[in-house]
């Protein structure tokens, strides 16, 4: 495969774009500052779902702290018999409230952790097949975690995020998750355009979304190995992001309307990518 200037070289093309998203609804929930727990590393997960999913995960350290009312520890009792729940604290909704940002809908059960071990981006890339993600800066813990719903339910191999630019994997990113988060792998990395020419390098192409582009998913998209690069939900995909993607592809909006919800560009084009290996398996049961 040639390298990401080789590549860049051949394509003669300015550089630039943004992905379909350019306009953002209202952001999710911000924790208040007093509120935010204060270790490295630590948050608090809440909702049924979310939580559910966290204490049946094997790759998550028991919780530091569980908090469920009496009637919800009745049914994470029995969820499965063996789940360690001996640290279980039965309080009331209210006071699990005080402990968690304002407006979090806890739905009578939280608890405090440890994040996720990080996944290295080799790990996901190895072997090349299927779909992975990442995300330029996507910010809003909402959207981060209805993508990582999409991912789950599509069957993409992973997501990457930018360590820095990213919310933490938990609290509101793990709730609008609702159980996603510990089963989609995610990749923290330091440097978006890096972490391309290494996916390029083991076999991967990278498709960008944005709005400008000539391209329609379903023109671009084929049964290779790909990478879908989302950027954020104000800006798009940054330029050097951008000079890093094979081929950049818009999503059609023939009804006129310009923008989508970056959550809801990454389900359409997860979806979009499921179609060319469908035809592939439909061809090969024939």
């Amino acid at each position: 495969m040639s390298s990401f200037r080789e590549r860049n070289d051949q394509k003669g093309r300015k550089s630039g774009g943004f992905s379909a998203p350019r306009r953002e609804g209202a952001g999710g929930h911000r924790p208040a500052p007093h509120r935010r727990p204060t270790e490295e590393g630590r948050g608090w997960i809440w909702g049924w779902h979310a939580v559910e999913a966290a204490l049946q995960n094997p790759n998550r350290a028991k919780p530091l702290r569980l908090l469920a009312t009496e009637e919800r520890a009745k049914e994470l009792a029995a969820l499965k018999p063996s789940l360690d729940l001996k640290g279980l604290e039965l309080t009331a909704n209210g006071d699990i409230a005080r402990l968690l940002p304002p407006g979090a809908a806890h739905q009578g059960v939280a608890l405090f952790a440890d994040d996720l071990p990080d996944v290295p981006l080799a790990a996901l890339a190895e072997p090349a097949e299927g779909v992975i993600l990442v995300l330029d800066q996507v910010t809003d813990p909402q959207n981060v975690g209805a993508i990582l719903r999409s991912a789950a339910a599509f069957g993409a191999k992973g997501v990457v995020m930018q360590d820095r630019r990213a919310p933490p994997p938990s609290g509101a990113l793990a709730k609008a998750a609702a159980g996603a988060l510990e089963r989609v792998p995610c990749a923290r990395v330091v440097n978006l355009s890096r972490a391309l020419e290494e996916l390029a390098d083991l076999g991967w192409r990278a498709v960008g979304l944005a709005g400008e582009a000539e391209g329609t998913l379903a023109e671009v998209l084929d049964e290779r190995p790909t990478v879908l690069v989302l950027g954020s939900e104000g800006e798009g995909l940054r330029r050097l992001v951008s000079e890093h993607c094979d081929e950049l592809a818009c999503i059609p909006m023939p009804g006129g309307f310009e923008s989508l919800n970056v959550a809801s560009a990454a389900a359409i084009a997860l979806y979009a990518s499921c179609q060319p290996n469908v035809r592939r398996a439909s061809r090969e049961q024939h």
